[in-house]
Order: C-alpha cells, then sequence, then structure tokens
C-alpha cells in the first residue's frame, strides 16, 4: 500500500533525503516543504562566491526543478507549517491545507542569530549571511569603498570579510571573545587567518564588542564599540552563529536538546519522525553532537532515508568541513573537541596543517592549503588510526612514514 512521506525543509539535507530515498527503491508519496520560494539551493557559495559573481540563483539550485517532476517529489516552496498533530499524523500549512502522513522527516535547519532590536538590530542595512534573500541583498550593498563591518570572527564573518575586501570595500571586523576562531579552532589557525586578512587590508578588533548602532532613517550611520570608540559605518553583516530550527519539534513535543534530539538510525522521540542535517543532535563517540555542514547533511539524510525504509543503518559519520577566503582553502577533517595539544606542520603553497591530539588520541585536522594532509588525515580518522604525535610534530618525517596504530576508545560520556 502507497504511504505518505512528508520532509520539512528544502536545504540541503531534506533534498538528500527526498532523492536518496527514490534511489533506494521506495515508491510512496514524498512531499517537500520549504520555507523560501526558491528551488532548494545551495548555501556555502553564498558566503563564498555568489555576491561577487555574475551567476544566477540558478547556478547554485541543487536540482532542476524538472527532476523534482521526473522523480515524482511534490515540492511545496514558500511554505510555512502552523502546526504539527503528532495523533493525527498530519501537518497543517500556513494556507490552510492540512496533510497526512505515515512518516515525517524534520530538515528544518538552523537560522542564524541577528542583533538585538535594542541596540540597532532591526536597521535595514544589517545584515545576516544564511538564505539566498540575504546574499541578494548583500549584493546591492557590496561595493568598492563602501565601510563594512563584520561583527564576529567565526569562518563566516571571515568569508564575508575577504568577499568584501576583494570588491574593495573598507572593512572591519570585531570579535568579542579574546581572538577569532575560538569556538572552532587553535590559537595556531586564528593566528594564521589573523595574518592573512591583516595582509588583504582588512582591521581587526580581538576582544571588542558591539554596543550599538547609531540610526538615520532607519539605517545604520555608526557603531558605539564597548571599548569606548565609534566607527563610521556603510553595511553591517553579522556573523554570530546560527541556532537549530526546533521551534515545530517543540510545539509538538519532540525531545529537543540543542537540536531535535535523534537515535543512532535518526529517529525522534516519535517513531513515525525523523531528523536530519543542521537541527539534528546525535550520538556520536559517546556525546550528543549537533553538525553543521554539508557532509551531515547529506550523509545523515542516508541513513534516514534507510531508517524510513526499514534498515537499521547507525549514523557514525567522519564529519569534514571547509571555508575559502581569498585563494586561500581550509580544509578540516575531524572535529577537535577536547583537544589538549596539537603539532603544527608546514605545507607548501605557504600554507600549514594543524593536528589536534586529545593526549595520545588523534581528533583532527586544519589543513590550509595542504589537500595531501587533508586527505591523509581523513583516511585515518575513517580507518580509526592514530598518527604517532612526536612523528608528526617533527618536520623532518614525512606524512607517508609516519607510523600508524589503534587506540582502545576512551570511556567518554559528556554531552556538549
Amino acid at each position: 500500500m502507497t504511504k505518505k512521506i512528508i520532509i520539512i525543509g528544502a536545504g540541503q539535507s531534506g533534498v538528500s533525503l527526498a532523492f536518496r530515498l527514490r534511489m533506494l527503491g521506495c515508491r510512496h508519496e514524498i512531499t517537500l516543504i520549504g520555507e523560501e520560494p526558491d528551488l532548494p539551493y545551495h548555501r556555502p557559495p553564498l558566503s563564498k562566491k555568489y555576491v561577487t559573481s555574475l551567476t544566477e540563483a540558478e547556478g547554485l539550485y541543487l536540482k532542476p526543478k524538472q527532476l523534482y517532476e521526473s522523480e515524482h517529489i511534490e515540492l511545496r516552496l514558500g511554505c510555512r507549517i502552523k502546526s504539527l498533530n503528532r495523533l493525527e499524523k498530519s501537518v497543517t500549512l500556513d494556507d490552510g491545507a492540512t496533510l497526512p502522513y505515515d512518516s515525517l522527516a524534520l530538515a528544518t535547519g538552523a537560522t542564524a542569530r541577528r542583533l538585538p532590536a535594542s541596540i540597532g538590530g532591526d536597521a535595514t542595512n544589517v545584515y545576516t549571511l544564511r538564505t539566498l534573500a540575504d546574499a541578494r541583498a548583500l549584493r546591492d550593498e557590496f561595493a568598492e569603498g563602501r565601510r563594512l563591518l563584520v561583527i564576529g570572527g567565526g569562518y563566516i564573518g571571515l568569508e564575508t570579510a575577504a568577499v568584501a575586501r576583494s570588491l574593495g570595500m573598507q572593512v572591519t571586523l570585531i570579535e568579542q571573545a579574546e581572538r577569532i576562531l575560538k569556538r572552532v579552532a587553535s590559537a595556531e589557525t586564528a593566528s594564521y587567518f589573523r595574518a592573512l586578512h591583516l595582509q588583504n587590508g582588512v582591521v581587526i578588533r580581538e576582544g571588542v564588542g558591539l554596543d550599538g548602532l547609531e540610526l538615520l532613517a532607519g539605517r545604520a550611520v555608526r557603531a558605539r564599540l564597548d571599548d569606548g570608540s565609534q566607527m563610521d559605518i556603510d553595511v553591517v553583516v553579522a556573523g554570530i552563529g546560527v541556532n537549530p530550527a526546533t521551534e515545530l519539534a517543540e510545539r509538538a513535543g519532540l525531545a529537543v536538546v540543542n537540536g531535535i534530539v535523534v537515535d543512532a538510525c535518526g529517529r525522534t522521540s516519535d517513531p513515525s519522525i525523523y531528523a536530519s542535517g543542521d537541527c539534528a543532535s546525535f550520538p556520536y563517540r559517546g556525546l550528543h553532537i549537533r553538525l553543521e555542514s554539508i557532509q551531515n547533511a547529506v550523509d545523515m539524510a542516508d541513513v534516514v532515508a534507510r531508517s524510513m525504509l526499514g534498515e537499521e543503518t547507525r549514523y557514525l559519520p567522519t564529519p569534514w568541513f571547509w571555508s575559502d577566503q581569498y585563494t586561500t582553502k581550509l580544509q578540516i577533517a575531524g572535529l577537535h573537541h577536547g583537544y589538549n595539544r596539537v603539532a603544527v606542520r608546514e605545507a607548501p603553497r605557504a600554507g600549514l596543517s594543524v593536528w589536534y591530539f586529545d593526549d595520545d588520541r588523534f581528533l583532527a585536522v586544519d589543513a590550509i592549503n595542504d589537500p595531501k594532509a587533508f586527505m591523509t588525515a581523513k583516511r585515518w580518522l575513517m580507518a580509526g588510526f592514530n598518527p604517532g604525535f612526536d612523528a608528526l610534530a617533527d618536520p623532518s618525517v614525512e606524512l607517508s612514514a609516519i607510523p600508524e596504530f589503534v587506540l582502545t576508545p576512551k570511556n567518554t560520556t559528556q554531552e556538549i
């Protein structure tokens, strides 16, 4: 008997799930619901290329419209979910339509944190960079000679600064923590990127936060910083992180802790409802974590698709990420949470690799202009191998000559 599958969220994970179901032979009805009016699109190029290039939105689409039609995937775009009724197994849209389901997947992603209105965050020239609409608006704002204030020294803030400098803008980046990339990378990686941005003309002010924005005719024209200084501005971009989109799950009574809680197969606390991608919090090496990456969106969608079709496939990812800034490419393999020491190796093309360890256990690498280090680390992580720290820290030892061995996993129960 034909069943009804509804996927809420038409981003990378939702689209991957819909098409993976079809690839696995699913012939049930599939409805994919998204809030944005555009066809589902790639997000990474928004902060890396789209704002500066002449590429139109069509170049960002994950799939052409005809493919959804040929695979019999019903697209409902520009729709918000008004309610989720778990008892009746139905969702009601903001246009009043009620859709029944047999299985439901939440791939609602995450939303960018905005500056509070109390300090000027509702000014018309204050932006985040998360959606295609954000990128379109910034295309109109970004121009040579204009003064940009970037708030937040994470990867989105740094990528935005790089894009703006490539257009000839005057860029100041402020970071409230004592250094950029405080939450996501080592001091060694942060030092490299600080130097890179300084060389390209970005003014970086660490340990400095925003006190407030002064508005004129609805636009922010001056920023007051918490060290007492002020600066005139034309545009503001807040890169201060994201929040998992869990409101619908919370209203429906699903378990939510820093994301929609799922088991290793992607099931929520309701056996008919699954979650994947940025919004999902899943078990990983004794922890419960949430990842914001294309790898996680795609690979987790594959596990959820199999679970929906009755398989017991467990999600055991080898996380990887990347960031493009100017002509520099950063590739990250693994998760550095819990590291207590690093080994740093120089690389060709003025790059380097930073290897994270928890005592003798290898955790992750930041490979800057060093694809060989990235691929080696990814292989080690997937195989469960550890490189010898002392050999890795010795620049005279080639990567290919570093011994590989297996450590017994630690009994870790801490949650993040």
